[in-house]
């Protein structure tokens, strides 16, 4: 399978927002290197490699503090790339694995010692195949006992579909990415609206990150802005954000990690909102034991 270009920003700037100490990138990923930790055979795409020392130094430079490393599909199931990470720096890091129904209680238990917190669940027909509901709450119902949560990517026109499904799951559930709503319609659009509804259940939380991926406009992503907002105001103890570094599947442009720091303050414009979103709510969900 080609592999795929670099979707990482070479040089991306320095962020002008100095974010609080202690801030988390709640969403990120690595990839590979494809000759140590190879590529899943049913992937849908093959990345450029992009290592746990490449997101370590980004952090850094970004005058981030910590970690979660979410399993990407095109590892699928074998999560050593993600356990490499995380016990290379097991106090900043925490993570979220993708695991086959049949794995092992002992196995779950040997996550859960490297900084797994959570399984993520993907219905984005595109990137993976996914399986049968009836199977993910099973696996909801064995993490249960460790404390862990489900975090789930889907796309907005599925929303309608999924949502007795999310809402049976014995769990805490985040959702990736906003559900990826559709910007053209605005906030007041009916679909964006109906993801509002569903967030007014307790057991739901969002990451409100990844406006590259929703924007129509582009850079600044102004158009995006107002839907991450609207979260953080209105659920200010259960949003989360993330650079989603190295942007996996990104075409359009490469985005600039300097400039997605600069966007926080205008998602959430107080301090308060700022150290709930990038500290207090990452540290309850992924540092709280």
């Amino acid at each position: 399978m080609k592999i795929d270009p670099p979707t990482w920003h070479p040089d991306p700037s320095k962020p002008s927002f100095k974010a609080p100490a202690g801030a988390v990138d709640a969403h990120c990923h690595v990839f590979g290197p494809g000759d140590q930790f190879p590529y899943a055979p049913e992937r849908k795409y093959t990345p450029s490699d992009a290592s746990k020392d490449m997101l370590f130094a980004l952090r850094d430079h970004l005058d981030l503090s910590r970690n979660v490393i979410v399993q990407a599909s095109c590892h699928g199931k074998d999560n050593a790339a993600l356990l490499d990470a995380l016990r290379a720096e097991p106090e900043l890091t925490r993570g979220i694995a993708v695991v086959d129904p049949a794995i092992s209680d002992e196995d779950l238990e040997e996550l859960d010692k490297a900084g797994v917190r959570g399984i993520r669940f993907n219905f984005v027909r595109r990137l993976v195949d996914p399986g049968p509901k009836d199977v993910y709450i099973k696996m909801a119902e064995r993490i249960k006992a460790l404390g862990w949560h489900v975090v789930v990517y889907f796309e907005a026109p599925d929303l309608e579909e999924l949502t007795p499904f999310l809402k049976s799951l014995p769990v805490t559930v985040v959702i990736d990415h906003m559900g990826r709503p559709d910007t053209a319609a605005g906030v007041e659009g009916e679909g964006f609206q109906n993801f509002i509804s569903l967030m007014e259940d307790e057991k739901f939380w969002v990451k409100v990150g990844c406006p590259e991926r929703l924007t129509i406009l582009g850079p600044p992503y102004d158009d995006v802005a107002p839907f991450a907002r609207a979260l953080v105001e209105r659920f200010p103890d259960r949003v989360l954000w993330g650079t989603d570094w190295p942007h996996p599947n990104m075409k359009s442009h490469l985005p600039d990690d300097g400039l997605l720091v600069d966007r926080i303050p205008v998602i959430a414009p107080t301090e308060e909102l700022q150290k709930k979103l990038l500290i207090d709510n990452p540290m309850r969900l992924y540092w709280s034991r």
